[in-house]
């Protein structure tokens, strides 16, 4: 059952929209939550005060988005993905990856949530190194891709199916970022 703080608001789903607004398990909506019709919140993510979901945005399991962040329609956040306080997610963000900014892009691994998770070092440091080939590695989307996806680590092809599955693309590393140790 997800807990939830006073003054959050979750509409129904539309008709248009198959008709469903899903709240998994064990989610934690903070104050003045805003999850509209036809959501997705999937089990075990933390949602702070003040974040607003806009209409058919899927939440991954185990997600953290910090408080003020506002979803633009038809977003996806991937599993264990942090988005920093009072983001402006335009496009999907990538699982187990920290966004952040105006408009929001890609920053760091989510180390923090991969260990609360239990993920091993291999696996983190393999989500490290997706990480790197897809985002800062300057090679061409497909091709980044396509090694991501013939990885044996199987968040490492979670990362690169959420990617390519993108309709609304995917927050990038700004020009000139360096990546940090989150």
């Amino acid at each position: 059952m997800p807990r939830a703080r006073p003054l959050v608001t979750l509409h129904r789903g539309t008709v248009q929209g198959g008709g469903v607004t899903r709240i998994g398990s064990h989610n934690y909506l903070m104050a003045y939550v805003h999850v509209a019709h036809d959501c997705v919140v999937e089990d075990g993510a933390i949602l702070a005060n003040n974040v607003a979901l806009a209409g058919h945005v899927h939440v991954g399991a185990g997600a953290f988005l910090s408080g003020g962040v506002v979803v633009h329609q038809f977003c996806r956040i991937g599993r264990l993905a942090m988005v920093g306080g009072n983001a402006k997610v335009i496009q999907d963000c990538l699982p187990f990856v920290v966004t952040d900014g105006v408009p929001a892009r890609a920053r760091a691994v989510n180390v923090v949530g991969l260990r609360r998770a239990g993920v091993g070092a291999a696996g983190a440091r393999a989500v490290r190194e997706a990480y790197r080939t897809l985002l800062r590695g300057g090679l061409p989307l497909a091709t980044a891709l396509s090694r991501l996806a013939a990885s044996s680590d199987p968040m490492v092809r979670e990362l690169a199916e959420f990617a390519r599955s993108s309709t609304r693309g995917f927050s990038h590393a700004a020009a000139g970022d360096r990546e940090t140790e989150d």
